[in-house]
């Protein structure tokens, strides 16, 4: 009989997670809520279950005899999946590493214990503790609501009023009764993938972040190598195996948020127990030459997953990911990008005839993405200029 390996969420980005648990021979089980999810149709079976609800996933865990368990490019069954595997004696993060990783103010607070470089911060409940975290921090403020994903509900606030507006924002789309303020530090947004196993941290791959800049700065793509010094480049590490720690972070894939600042210091910013989304997956398995889904897969399973990291071929490979973008509103009436090659390893489009689309604001209304390699990054980059002008979309009168 096969083992079963459970995968929480059922959007396109679980499917890759999916296929590989297939391929390895395990029955896969998805774990979301009805409707018409990719996940779904690529899972062997799925349960419908409300996935930040932990004990409903455990139920259903449990019912169902599962194997291990796992996520990946999403925060909001982070919690669930610590709690499963705690509960249930799997291979992954525990249920406390899961609440810090998936609830930014614990996350925060960890910080401040450990001595992990972070921007300054207020806890803030009402519109009175906004104007008091005002007045006490440097202007402008980013506003954060704690347990959301995809950028949602991150505001740059640069007058009073603007933070106002921002806290009533957050606060309608929080499921807490609270948000967070913090310094806002101007600078590069980096970011970093890194994986612990048994207490050790297999590797962290510093990574450069694309961002869009609108009420918030929002990563639409990544690649590989970081262009930083080598001073930098130890740092960004030092910080990351310090915020792993801070988390107790350990059997999982690990997403770290970063920013270079103005005067060349580094600030952790957050980071959760799980592989990043935004082609990250990719990003490292072309780098090291190593299939890092099936690593994920593996260790879920109980199965040692260095040997998936240790037997990589030892060259790094350049690559760039981006998301493809609608350039502007409207229903779908084609879509196409044909751009084809060897050094295009990944090209996925979601959109389809019917669709409406958005022009971007954030993760939600990405149309598709694509992953390039190359001899430089430089060359990378250009392709990716390149694939963007090769997309067209035609739109419904």
């Amino acid at each position: 009989m096969k083992k079963k390996f459970m995968v929480v969420g059922a959007t396109y980005t679980q499917v890759p997670l999916i296929n590989t648990a297939k391929r390895m021979g395990y029955h896969t089980i998805v774990a979301g809520i009805e409707g018409n999810y990719p996940g779904i149709a690529a899972a062997d079976e799925a349960c419908f279950v409300d996935i930040t609800n932990p004990k409903a996933v455990l139920e259903k865990a449990r019912e169902l005899q599962i194997d291990g368990i796992a996520t990946c490019c999403m925060d909001i069954g982070v919690r669930s999946v610590g709690y499963v595997c705690e509960q249930m004696g799997l291979c992954g993060l525990t249920e406390h590493a899961a609440l810090l990783s998936n609830q930014k103010l614990a996350m925060k607070e960890a910080f401040e214990a450990y001595g992990v470089k972070s921007p300054a911060y207020r806890k803030v409940s009402s519109e009175a503790e906004l104007e008091k975290a005002w007045n006490e921090l440097p202007q402008p403020i980013i506003l954060k609501a704690v347990d959301l994903q995809a950028s949602r509900g991150i505001y740059v606030c640069r007058s009073y009023e603007e933070a106002l507006e921002a806290f009533r924002q957050a606060m309608s789309l929080t499921r807490e009764d609270f948000c967070i303020v913090e310094q806002f530090v101007t600078g590069i947004d980096i970011g970093a993938q890194a994986f612990v196993y048994n207490g050790e941290i297999l590797f962290i791959l510093p990574h450069n972040d694309e961002v869009y800049t609108g009420s918030a700065n929002k990563p639409i793509g990544h690649s590989a190598p970081l262009q930083v010094d080598n001073d930098t480049m130890e740092e960004v590490k030092k910080q990351c195996a310090a915020a792993i720690r801070a988390i107790g972070l350990n059997n999982c894939a690990v997403n770290i948020d970063l920013l270079k600042a103005e005067d060349g210091q580094i600030y952790m910013i957050e980071l959760t127990g799980r592989v990043g989304a935004t082609c990250l997956p990719e990003l490292v398995a072309y780098y090291y030459g190593i299939d890092y889904y099936a690593m994920i897969v593996a260790m879920a399973m109980g199965e040692d997953p260095r040997p998936y990291f240790n037997n990589r071929p030892g060259t790094e490979t350049a690559n760039a990911s981006r998301f493809l973008m609608a350039p502007k509103n409207g229903v779908v009436k084609s879509i196409s990008c044909p751009a084809e090659g060897p050094d295009v390893v990944l090209k996925d489009i979601y959109a389809k005839p019917g669709d409406t689309v958005h022009v971007f604001e954030d993760g939600k209304d990405r149309i598709g993405q694509v992953v390039v390699t190359g001899e430089t990054l430089q060359k990378c980059f250009d392709r990716l200029d390149e694939i963007g002008e090769m997309l067209e979309v035609t739109y419904e009168e």
